[in-house]
């Protein structure tokens, strides 16, 4: 009988070794997904940063501060414009009260994005008329006009903002800050409001032009009708080509 004993005591032995291979196997295994996991996580990062890298900069139009670097067309009836608790504010006005920036440059003809927050502080009428370049021809990207809830571009095939195919109806409430969001390409205007699109305008064989009431505002600037209007957070950046050719025709 000791051999007996001896034959099953070698045969646990042989089971508990070949257990601990197969324990130690299934961890090897999940050690490497885990880093090859680690790995696919770190290379989408990378490569999430590297585009971020590559995305042009914010460039800030206005210092909260003080009207460096803007100045306030003569429209005619039109309300103070001053800077308060780091806004830039357009008072209420007979008409259009406005800030044109001064150094055109700064502004991309084509090819750009603009981000800013705006609010009606008074009035009925539209606190964010910002005028800007599509390539060499102005346009107007218009926020709550004509009775307080009217948004689109002016102007499209000489139709302004009430009478083109970017017309909508947008609720405004006084004293709330909206951010606003505009996009020029070779290919398209494109306008969001809080993070909702509501501009989608094709360039080719469009006519793009102004009122020309806001002449004066011309390469850039924002104004308000018969309404206070606050503005901060102004700025531009350039898009890469790749931001660009997304908007092209398919």
């Amino acid at each position: 009988f000791p051999y007996a004993a001896q034959t099953k005591n070698c045969t646990s032995l042989i089971r508990l070794l070949l257990v601990m291979l197969i324990i130690a196997f299934h961890i090897e295994s999940a050690s490497a997904d885990k880093k090859g996991g680690n790995s696919n996580e770190s290379k989408a990062t990378k490569a999430e940063n590297a585009t971020k890298k590559k995305r042009p900069k914010w460039v800030s139009l206005f210092n909260g501060k003080n009207l460096d670097g803007w100045k306030v067309p003569q429209f005619g009836g039109e309300g103070e414009v001053h800077v308060k608790d780091g806004n830039l504010v357009l008072e209420m006005g007979v008409d259009l009260t406005g800030a044109t920036l001064t150094d055109a440059k700064k502004v991309p003809l084509t090819n750009y994005e603009v981000e800013l927050d705006a609010m009606r502080v008074d009035g009925t009428d539209f606190f964010c008329g910002l005028t800007f370049p599509v390539k060499k021809d102005p346009c107007s990207f218009i926020l709550g006009g004509w009775g307080g809830s009217l948004c689109g571009i002016s102007s499209i095939d000489g139709d302004d903002a009430s009478q083109n195919s970017t017309t909508s109806f947008q609720t405004f409430k006084k004293k709330q800050w909206y951010k606003i969001r505009l996009q020029v390409t070779d290919h398209k205007i494109q306008g969001w409001l809080d993070g909702k699109q509501i501009v989608d305008q094709n360039l080719k064989d469009r006519k793009i032009s102004i009122r020309h009431e806001v002449e004066l505002s011309r390469p850039f600037g924002i104004t308000s009708y018969s309404t206070t209007a606050a503005l901060k957070n102004i700025k531009v950046r350039k898009l890469t080509q790749q931001e660009v050719d997304k908007t092209a025709p398919k």
